[in-house]
This record gives structure tokens, C-alpha cells and sequence, in this order.
């Protein structure tokens, strides 16, 4: 017998979803892959249930170019309350330790945060998803064994003081693929002698997409009753997560060729690295990358283009 075809719609592109504190980033999925009844969906690296902001939601052929989402740099805008450490290094861990919050001047927290912007290493949390000999290091960590971890480097692009209180600070962050900013966050208040963890989080962009243009759950919810067209009409292009690369621009033959998996000759084609293709009528049909020789390798090709 052949495999039992999934239920739904073959929907096709990428919604920016404003995923909402208090869920997780799974269920969010779960909850617009309903809303839009479609066959096939994935999400693109997990929000912590505590963070809102910009989930961007591959759907259908799209899932093809989440991995390049993933390896994406992020941008986020959080809340450090100063004074207090968690086990978990948000708000909804346990209160490990309090410390007394010194008045800090604003130049005593940019000496500090000037010390994590650029290339630094972190030690991963235990409260993550990384694994120690088969388990989930979270999964360690609620049963009270905690394992060394390695330290990882990272990239912290831009790092910025956009507020301060008595016993809180608020920064706006962007960095590499495998930041922890729970990490980020517990090791400035460290740096400054108090300790500190995430008690609000809000993601703000992922790689080419910031906040412009996201959708709530809620609109979705309202628009599934009388216009699923319009729900349709949110989705991105599927070529809107590529545009890192280059695009290169086929002639029939070439689309053909390519199609059936061999490299074709371009003109004018880059020298190497990856490009986005398409047809001469625009269509996109997919991933490539330039071979030694010149020519345009398929990668992933986008089904039915």
C-alpha cells in the first residue's frame, strides 16, 4: 500500500507570524496550520513560550528554504530585570539568588555591554534544547543533573541601551545563528555585579524580514470565517527569505535541463556561491549554486515550477 496523502490544501509561501507571549512557538504553528487547513508547514527555530514577535511560518514548498531561515541572524528587543537570577534565566524560572542593584550610569552599562558586542563565546544553558548523551539538556536540568558544557562561539552584530530604571534595563540585540540571549543577558548582569534574567522578550527580525507586516492569530481567526483568499494573499514569496543571493534568470532550455538535474551554462551568472533561479517569465523555480566550472548546479527546486 502507498502512503496515506496528508489532509489539506497545498499552500504555498511564508506568513510572518506575530507569535504571542505564553505559547509555544510549536503551538503557534499548529494553530495557523489549521486556520489555513494546509497540508504540509513548519516554523523556523523556536521562540521560547515567554517571547513574542516575528515567527516566520514556511507553508507547503517554502519548508525547503527554512534551513537557510534557521541559519538566519535574529534581532531582538529585551527587558533585563537586574538583581534577580533564575534557574532558567527568564521570568519563569525559579528565583535562584538576589543581589542589591547599584544606581548604574548610562556609561557604566555601555563599558559593560561594549564587552559582549562582536565575536564572543557562551556556555550553553542547562533550560535548552541541546542534547548530552541522547537527552535534551532541559530535560536534564528539571530532574537537578546538571553536565559541562562546551563553550560556543557566537556574534553579537549590534548591541544597544534603549532604556533603563532603578532595577532594569532594555536592549535591542542582534546577533548570529545560536545565541542564547538568556545567556547574553545573565552574563551582563554578572559583568555588573547584581546578576539579571529576561523578563520580557520580543524577536524584531529574522534575517531579510523585521516586524512589517506580521499577523496575529487573532486576524487570522476573524479573516478564516469569511475570506480564506485574503489569508492567502499575507503569504510571502517563497524567493523573500533568499535574498541574501543573487538571482539568475534561465532561458527555456536552461529551465529545462536544469529541471531534469543537470548544470547548465549561464551568462552573466555569478562565479560562485549560491543564486535564486528563475524562469524568463519570473517563475521561481528554485536554489543553485555555481560549480567550479561555471556552471549553475539544481539544488532544491521548488515542485511544480
Amino acid at each position: 500500500m502507498g502512503r496515506r496523502r496528508a489532509k489539506g490544501r497545498d499552500v504555498n509561501g511564508i506568513l510572518l507570524l506575530d507569535k504571542p507571549s505564553g505559547i509555544t512557538s510549536n503551538a503557534a504553528l499548529q494553530q495557523v496550520k489549521r486556520l489555513y487547513f494546509a497540508r504540509k508547514a513548519g516554523h523556523t527555530r523556536s521562540l521560547d513560550p515567554l517571547a513574542s514577535g516575528v515567527l516566520p511560518i514556511c507553508m507547503g514548498e517554502a519548508t525547503k528554504v527554512s534551513a537557510f531561515l534557521l541559519d538566519a541572524d535574529k534581532r531582538y528587543r529585551v527587558r533585563c530585570q537586574l538583581g534577580v537570577r533564575t534557574a532558567t534565566g527568564d521570568a519563569e524560572g525559579e528565583i535562584v539568588a538576589s543581589r542589591a542593584v547599584d544606581c548604574y550610569s548610562r556609561a557604566q552599562l555601555e563599558s559593560v555591554l561594549e564587552q559582549f558586542r562582536g565575536s564572543i563565546e557562551q556556555i550553553p544553558p542547562m533550560y535548552s534544547a541541546l542534547k548530552h548523551q541522547g537527552q535534551r539538556l532541559y530535560k536534564l536540568a528539571r530532574q537537578g543533573v546538571e553536565v559541562e558544557r562546551q563553550p560556543r562561539p557566537v556574534e553579537i552584530y549590534a548591541l544597544r541601551l534603549t532604556g533603563q530604571g532603578d532595577d532594569w534595563i532594555e536592549i535591542d540585540v542582534h546577533c548570529s545563528k545560536g545565541t542564547y540571549v538568556r545567556t547574553l543577558v545573565e552574563d551582563i548582569g554578572e559583568q555588573l555585579g547584581c546578576g539579571a534574567h529576561v523578563s520580557e522578550l520580543r524577536r524584531t527580525g529574522v534575517g531579510p524580514y523585521d516586524e512589517t507586516g506580521l499577523v496575529t492569530i487573532p486576524a487570522l481567526e476573524e479573516l478564516k470565517q469569511s475570506d480564506l483568499a485574503a489569508m492567502d494573499r499575507l503569504l510571502l514569496p517563497i524567493e523573500s527569505a533568499l535574498t541574501q543571493w543573487p538571482g539568475v534568470e534561465l532561458s527555456s532550455d536552461a529551465a529545462f535541463y536544469l529541471q531534469q538535474g543537470q548544470p547548465v551554462l549561464v551568462p552573466r551568472a555569478p562565479t560562485s556561491g549560491w543564486v535564486r533561479l528563475y524562469e524568463r517569465d519570473h517563475t521561481f523555480l528554485g536554489m543553485g549554486e555555481i560549480l567550479d566550472d561555471g556552471r549553475v548546479a539544481p539544488r532544491r527546486l521548488m515542485k511544480g515550477a
